[in-house]
């Protein structure tokens, strides 16, 4: 059995993952659920992963809502793209407040 890893964006920052996991049973077994939050604050960055337990279940979420309306924002449910390698930005370095280089 494969599951499909959903992107739901445009959550309010009170949305709790109850609620989502609430919303999401409506179609199907939610595999995971992961509701990103700030690591320093705690807070919703307004975004979420959701893996259903199979493809039609993850269509039918789409389907379903995509455009849904929850705590007074429009959510936008998609297949999650896969995380993309990214090189290591190399100007991530220590810099003065004049943003010179040390």
């Amino acid at each position: 059995m494969t599951t499909k890893r959903l992107f739901v964006g445009g959550l309010s920052y009170n949305t709790t993952s109850g609620q989502l996991e609430e919303l999401f049973a409506q179609v199907g077994k939610v595999s995971t659920l992961n509701l990103i939050t700030d690591k320093f604050s705690g807070q919703s960055k307004g975004f979420a992963f959701v893996e259903m337990s199979n493809d039609a279940e993850a269509e039918e979420a789409i389907k379903k809502f995509n455009n849904y309306e929850l705590d007074g924002r429009k959510l936008v449910v998609n297949i999650a793209r896969p995380k993309e390698d990214r090189p290591m930005n190399q100007n991530r370095g220590s810099f003065s407040r004049s943003g010179n280089r040390w």
